[in-house]
């Protein structure tokens, strides 16, 4: 079921969203309420690498499955269940300042989590509940800075729930003046994985002892895609992701996986600069081998193979990373998901008044077209959710332009600046050096 609403949204700068209902903000959803509040580095390495990849549940968003070309990326200087006790503190007792701060937190939000308040304190300490709460400040931290950019822009967004357990909130901007669309998706989706995605994930190297037949799982991340109308403003993707399952004997598995990768139209070496070692910022905090890992990782992923090109300039990406301890991978994530802002908006605000030719939007078109080819011909989350029952295809589709072209036979003059980009997508240049 699905409700587009704005309950717990603010607005920017004076522009609302586009909404056709709005529910009152004591609705119950899921097992809790929307409530007003009242008044030296370890090392990470590197192991085996995977080929196939699961989309963690029917009806979330595709782009958060990661997706092809798995490698497990770990951290061994011990046994990570013992760093953990190592990190365990006994838990303080929650009063009511807690309660207002969490309270305050979500009102921020784009709409009410999917967990309920009242659910996120009573596991407040549990990772499902500080993930959940990141991803949905995340979501809300990249929609107000889009919006606070593209004057005038409104975003719809779409509270939908799932059967089977769990739902999501989508927040889509189309057709503003700087973006052309811009989706920003959460999902949080829990239940019983299918011996189809068992048999997916024993084949990535988990053992998964299942009872009677079933395996309990919980998911959850953020996802988006922004494509901006002009050419000189690169197309940005991003997603962070929490998986968690329960064996038949309640041992609990989980990783994290994510990235960040820019797709520009033309190449702008300053921007390429600025966007990655913004990202190598957030990496180093944790460890200064990642960055290099990483940016090796996603160049490898976003390959469009019957092109032989990138489909942009890279970023970072990981996935099934369980290492050296949840805390310290989770902290990880949290700093990666705070450099999505300052790697991407100064790139817009500086090129949302360039000049362009309609030669140039034309150019637009057919870069994205090869985003529509990678996506829907190698994006195995993709894939994965179009073919499966009961998927929710608008929020797996969201990742598409509105607009794309194919010419036949098309090739860019010698020495052009199209002709420039295309160099750069066949040779993975090292840019934050």
């Amino acid at each position: 079921m699905s409700s587009l609403l704005r309950c717990g949204v603010r607005h920017f700068g004076g522009r609302g969203f586009r909404l056709r209902s709005a529910p009152r903000c004591s609705r119950v959803f899921g097992s809790g309420s929307w409530e007003s509040p009242p008044g030296g580095s370890p090392r990470w390495g590197d192991g085996r690498r995977q080929r196939s990849a699961f989309v963690w549940a029917a009806g979330a968003t595709a782009v958060l499955a990661g997706l092809g070309l798995m490698r497990r990326a770990e951290m061994k200087e011990q046994p990570r269940r013992q760093r953990e006790l190592q990190q365990m503190e006994p838990e303080k007792p929650w009063g009511k300042k807690d309660e207002e701060d969490l309270a305050r937190l979500c009102e921020g939000f784009m709409a009410p989590p999917v967990s309920g308040l009242r659910e996120l304190r009573d596991r407040r300490g549990d990772m499902r509940s500080r993930m959940e709460l990141l991803i949905m400040e995340t979501q809300s931290q990249v929609c107000n800075a889009l919006a606070q950019v593209d004057r005038g822009a409104a975003f719809t967004v779409d509270r939908w729930e799932r059967k089977e357990g769990g739902g999501g909130i989508s927040c889509v901007l189309q057709d503003g003046e700087i973006f052309e669309k811009a989706g920003v998706n959460v999902s949080v989706v829990f239940g019983h994985l299918s011996e189809e995605a068992a048999q997916q994930m024993r084949s990535r190297g988990k053992t998964l002892k299942t009872k009677s037949g079933k395996l309990p799982f919980c998911a959850m991340g953020v996802s988006s895609v922004i494509h901006p109308k002009n050419p000189y403003i690169p197309t940005i993707h991003f997603n962070y992701r929490y998986f968690e399952i329960e064996d038949a004997d309640g041992a609990k598995q989980w990783w994290f996986g994510g990235g960040t990768d820019l797709t520009p139209t033309y190449l702008n070496e300053e921007d390429a600069i600025h966007f990655h070692k913004t990202l190598k910022d957030a990496c180093d905090q944790h460890n200064p081998e990642l960055y290099p890992k990483f940016k090796k990782w996603c160049d490898e992923y976003f390959y469009i193979k019957h092109r032989g090109e990138r489909r942009g300039i890279g970023g970072i990406f990981f996935d099934d990373l369980d290492s050296p301890s949840k805390e310290e991978v989770f902290q990880f994530v949290q700093s990666c998901a705070k450099a999505i802002v300052p790697c991407y908006i100064p790139i817009v605000k500086k090129h949302s008044q360039d000049k362009f030719s309609p030669k140039e939007k034309l150019w637009q078109q057919i870069r994205r077209g090869r985003y529509v080819e990678f996506n829907l011909v190698y994006d195995r989350g993709t894939k994965f959710g179009l073919a499966t029952p009961g998927s929710r295809i608008e929020s797996i589709l969201m990742s598409l332009p509105l607009t794309a072209r194919w010419e036949y036979m098309h090739l860019p003059p010698e020495n052009s600046k199209e002709a420039e980009i295309l160099e750069v997508l066949r040779h993975p240049k090292d840019w934050a050096q």
